[in-house]
């Protein structure tokens, strides 16, 4: 089967490898769709904290099913998405139901080869039917439940002011629900292409771009109180420092990026603001099926979030140039 290697930091190659074996309790796939997240951009430019060299890059997947086990519920030929968090189900946050952040949690595409292949044999518990909904659909659902996880984390209210820093998929996706949950969603990023895509396409209340004047901007929009809940999703450490002045007294600060180093911030301020400070990682069945209501009901725009598309053979050559902000990628999917 072909599959797609990043073998260093800048070095992607094509090469085919024997086909994966079914194990016991596992589900045997035919790979469909693969979504291209900042999780792999990261990879490919070296960036991610959590990764061994080579990897197969990938965790955001549809595919259809080869081989189940009769009593695991599939049958060849289902349409399916996969949970790429395999969690162990027994350590301390596993017991509470976060296996989102599990402590012996393994990622496919990062913890273990993912999902830029023909084929792939996971857990059948990390496998879902993709009923009602698209094989491109259904490979769009984990960006978009991370987003929702992190809404779902600040507990946005309607009438909420919210602001999302950073307008790339995982951005959009948080301020898709936090609008289906009637907030007022204001965004603030550099670029300016994606600025007008949010403003039109997700039809966010309003944005800013970074300069010398989005401070005042921002005031004006709140008239001077600034956010109820503050979403970073960059992944740029001064943009999550500097993001705290942007919370509202009372209000909570979700930083959905994750970087290596230190996030540091003005005690004072944010004792004075009685600031709540949030993580969020990953995201839950409860997450996923968040997502998958929404977009069967029609209230994901899929179809605009998908702006570009490519085949697995083509990936070596072709991801380099997602890199390039005249692409104007928000979520790109490869055909397997």
């Amino acid at each position: 089967m072909l599959s797609v290697i990043c073998e260093a930091p800048g070095v992607l190659s094509a090469q085919q490898r024997d086909l994966p074996t079914r194990g016991s309790g596992e589900v045997l796939l035919r790979v469909s769709r693969v979504g291209i997240c900042g999780t792999d951009l990261h990879i490919f430019t070296g960036s991610q904290p959590y990764l061994e060299y080579p990897r197969v890059m990938g965790h955001e997947l549809s595919a259809v099913v080869v081989e189940a086990e009769r009593e695991s519920g599939f049958a060849a030929g289902d349409g399916v998405y996969v949970m790429p968090y395999l969690s162990c189900g027994h350590c301390v946050a596993c017991r509470q139901g976060k296996t989102n952040c599990c402590v012996n949690i393994k990622v496919l595409g990062v913890h273990r080869d993912g999902a830029l292949t023909e084929y792939l044999s996971v857990p059948a518990q990390f496998v879902h039917k993709a009923e009602g909904v698209s094989l491109d659909q259904a490979a769009m659902l984990e960006f978009l439940a991370i987003g929702a996880h992190a809404v779902r984390r600040a507990d946005v209210q309607p009438a909420q002011r919210v602001l999302v820093v950073g307008a790339g998929p995982i951005g959009m996706a948080a301020m898709i629900f936090a609008r289906l949950r009637g907030a007022t969603v204001v965004c603030l990023d550099t670029r300016a292409d994606r600025l007008e895509f949010c403003r039109s396409q997700l039809a966010v209340d309003a944005t800013v771009e970074v300069g010398p004047s989005d401070v005042e901007q921002l005031a004006s929009i709140t008239d001077g109180e600034f956010f109820d809940a503050v979403f970073d999703a960059t992944g740029n450490i001064d943009a999550m420092n500097r993001g705290f002045a942007f919370v509202a007294h009372g209000g909570k600060y979700t930083l959905i990026s994750i970087v290596p180093g230190q996030v540091t911030f003005s005690d004072p301020e944010f004792h004075k603001r009685e600031t709540t400070l949030l993580a969020s990682r990953n995201a839950t069945t409860v997450d996923f099926e968040t997502v998958l209501e929404a977009m069967r009901a029609g209230r994901i725009p899929d179809q605009a979030l998908n702006t570009h598309r490519m085949r697995l053979a083509e990936v070596p050559d072709a991801f380099p140039r997602l890199l390039q902000p005249g692409q104007t990628v928000v979520k790109a999917l490869v055909e397997c």
